[in-house]
């Protein structure tokens, strides 16, 4: 189990997270999402112990994470960590890479490992291709590939996939996640990709200005949003009274509805006024205003501008 004990750090003066408390099963597959600027990569930094903690403590099992004060060589040795600048030796192939931490005592063994990695992240064929020649999405997956070379026991991922071509993302996505839960590797992942959190995370921890406001299943964190933040996240949302699109006895409330959650009928209570169309493949994206105010509901087909029409909860 990993244990994140009320930590709290800043580069300077100014706390960049603040009393941040949760724990993690091994084996657990859990996405950190917030805004840019939330403290999501500093938290994966303090995990791997590149810096040192003002407050708190963190704790895998029985082993403390400690930061440079405490090892000559930051970043501890059952933890691996990909940053968003990969880090790869240019002048050296992709295979060299990947091999790079592998004993060469049982040359043949690691041969079959680097191949098995090259495989899961579909770099086969770029195998003694140096990785200066690379576009950024193949580096990407070169660096995933060589930070599991050694099966660590937690690995940190920051924006993993955010080079590479949705055809090829989703394939890996499925792939690396898969590998994680058969080795049972504690994975945790910075992401801006609500999939990210949505399809293969066990829980999803919720960053805002530095402190944690959330920590949930990604099922309960996205139908139950604790606040328009949190639902944000994961795309358009909208904030609307309760008693404007049904009637209410009694206190009325405000609800929180993503676009699919909205539907055009003939007399509904909540009119709106078309502003533009957006296709999304399967159905359009529609912005229209409301009291001044914009809002978003899925249609079959486009709407004209300035088309009035009137909504109703789905």
């Amino acid at each position: 189990m990993l244990q994140v004990q009320n930590i709290t750090f800043g580069y300077n003066e100014k706390p960049v997270l603040r009393n941040i408390n949760f724990t993690i099963e091994k084996g657990q597959n859990i996405a950190i999402i917030g805004e840019s600027g939330c403290g999501k990569s500093t938290l994966l930094k303090l995990i791997y112990g590149l810096y040192d903690l003002d407050e708190g403590a963190i704790v895998w099992g029985d082993k403390k994470v400690l930061g440079p004060k405490y090892n000559l060589v930051p970043g501890m040795p059952f933890v691996k960590y990909l940053a968003q600048d990969f880090d790869l030796m240019p002048y050296i192939t992709v295979a060299e890479n990947v091999g790079k931490f592998l004993s060469n005592g049982f040359n043949c063994m690691k041969k079959l490992r680097v191949e098995q990695l090259l495989e899961m992240v579909e770099m086969t064929e770029f195998a003694n291709v140096q990785a200066k020649y690379l576009s950024g999405g193949q580096q990407q997956r070169v660096a995933l590939a060589r930070v599991l070379a050694l099966e660590p026991e937690i690995l940190l991922l920051d924006e993993p996939f955010s080079h590479i071509d949705n055809f090829r993302k989703n394939a890996l996505r499925r792939n690396l996640f898969a590998y994680l839960k058969t080795k049972e590797i504690t994975c945790i992942i910075a992401t801006h990709d609500s999939t990210d959190a949505l399809s293969y995370a066990d829980e999803t921890i919720v960053l805002q200005s530095g402190m944690m406001i959330d920590k949930a299943n990604s099922f309960s964190l996205y139908n139950n949003p604790i606040n328009k933040y949190v639902a944000s996240l994961f795309g358009e949302v909208n904030e609307l009274k309760l008693s404007q699109l049904v009637p209410v006895d009694g206190e009325d409330e405000m609800v929180l509805l993503y676009p699919h959650q909205l539907k055009v009928v003939d007399n509904g209570m909540l009119t709106a006024i078309v502003k533009q169309s957006f296709f999304k493949g399967s159905h359009y994206l529609i912005k229209a205003v409301f009291d001044r105010k914009v809002i978003f509901f899925e249609h079959e087909t486009p709407l004209e501008i300035n088309q009035e029409v009137s909504l109703m909860i789905s």
